[in-house]
């Protein structure tokens, strides 16, 4: 059978499922004091889980609590929202926005429907993926400028001595405002410069550019180019010892054919959708999870099988999906300096900002910019290049050559580590099962 027609069939079967079995939510504002409730019901199919996260996440809500279940080919989620303050969704804007985007009216709709898809008609997206080190976004900054594009959009995370980035360009040469970069010999010269930035002195490890033209979601995609990169594989490098890491456990159980994955870490915007993203992309399914983050601490307990109907079934494949969820859960932790910057966008102010950071010995760690309306919303998480604490005065001196009123400082470096250890195999689901207690009733498989 021809594949591609193969595909269609597949596809059009979803679509027959889910017209005959439409989508449901319910939102509501009564039944708990302190959030909103979210229910949805959908024909079930691989990745849904994540479709519904993105979608709450996307629009900036904060997820208290979730409970999953998807036995069969029914799935069915509650969760427990807010919004940014910590109140309830009132917005009605918002609340009609979950709707249509998860119900039956998404059923024609594409799969990649949450706000945070980014369409690439008016701009050239560049995928970069290489060794991490200080000064490198100014670099890259630089040649773009150089080259005469104009970044509208970008998102650069850094982990484990390496960095990812998906940057969002525009030609400044083009004769209509905001246009892709579409002259072959141009994009061939951009991605030659860029890898060679990339590249550095490292031998060891590959840089890598890609041109991409289709709509993505930038989150999830930088999420998959780490997960492509080993980032998960740790480092012997001193700047990771004794840093807190995140708590992941995974057992198998033997009356239920399950795996159960159990994470405790410090909570967080986003790290439901970083984790549930994690497990899609390396083919788990997830059947039965419960999440609480409603103090400091989130907990998060999934009961998964991989696609193909087995739980995790080796010593190694298990390791591997500990070190994968720990390296997704900190990726996006925003060490360093948190500094904001406003002001009127103009050509190089990018690559001009980077560069005093360069100048003054600081790395930036993480990154968020956008353009709306001609103006310049951008976020950096900067730290010391030598890896000492950041000198208040290194800080006046650049928002005195930037200027007071646009660089703002926003937060500090969170020292503090977490202090709850306990518990390394706390079972949301009743709170019954101990990782011990399940290894002396013969219901966990032993890897040793």
């Amino acid at each position: 059978m021809n594949m591609s027609f193969s595909n269609d069939m597949g596809d059009e079967y979803q679509k027959f499922i889910r017209r005959m079995n439409p989508p449901r939510v319910v939102i509501d504002n009564k039944s708990c004091k302190n959030a909103t409730v979210v229910r949805v019901d959908s024909a079930n199919k691989h990745g849904i889980l994540l479709e519904v996260v993105q979608v709450l996440t996307d629009l900036n809500l904060i997820i208290t609590k979730a409970y999953i279940s998807s036995d069969g080919n029914w799935f069915m989620d509650v969760f427990n929202v807010t919004d940014q303050n910590g109140n309830k969704v009132m917005d009605e804007g918002i609340l009609d926005y979950i709707r249509s985007s998860l119900g039956p009216d998404s059923c024609c709709s594409s799969s990649m429907r949450s706000v945070g898809v980014e369409s690439s008609t008016d701009h050239t997206a560049i995928e970069l993926v290489g060794c991490d080190r200080p000064g490198l976004l100014s670099e890259v900054t630089a040649v773009l400028t150089h080259l005469k594009c104009s970044v509208e959009r970008a998102e650069v995370w850094t982990h484990n001595t390496r960095v990812a980035a998906v940057m969002h360009v525009s030609d400044e040469e083009a004769s209509v405002t905001g246009s892709a970069v579409t002259d072959l010999e141009r994009l061939s010269t951009i991605k030659k410069l860029l890898c060679n930035v990339l590249k550095g002195s490292n031998k060891c490890r590959g840089a890598k550019t890609v041109f991409s033209h289709e709509a993505i979601h930038t989150e999830r995609r930088l999420h998959q180019m780490m997960f492509a990169d080993r980032d998960y594989e740790r480092a012997d490098d001193e700047r990771f010892h004794g840093k807190q890491k995140p708590n992941v456990n995974v057992v198998n159980l033997f009356d239920k054919d399950y795996s159960v994955v159990t994470i405790q870490c410090k909570d967080r915007p986003k790290l439901l959708f970083d984790t549930v993203c994690t497990l899609t992309d390396m083919q788990y399914v997830v059947f039965h999870a419960n999440v609480d983050a409603e103090g400091p601490e989130a907990y998060q307990e999934y009961y998964i099988r991989h696609i193909d109907g087995s739980p995790v079934n080796s010593e190694a494949e298990r390791q591997r999906l500990i070190q994968c969820l720990g390296a997704a859960i900190e990726r996006r932790v925003s060490e360093g300096l948190k500094l904001e910057l406003c002001t009127t966008d103009r050509v190089g102010l990018l690559s001009d900002v980077t560069r005093i950071f360069r100048e003054n010995s600081l790395s930036v760690s993480r990154a968020e910019v956008r353009t709306e309306g001609g103006n310049a919303m951008n976020t950096f998480y900067v730290r010391d290049a030598s890896g000492y604490p950041i000198d208040s005065k290194t800080i006046d001196s650049i928002r005195q050559v930037i200027g007071q009123s646009i660089l703002k400082v926003k937060g500090s470096p969170d020292e503090g580590k977490s202090d709850s250890q306990d518990s390394p195999s706390r079972f949301l689901f009743g709170g019954l099962f101990k990782s011990r207690s399940l290894v002396n009733f013969g219901l966990v498989r032993s890897y040793s």
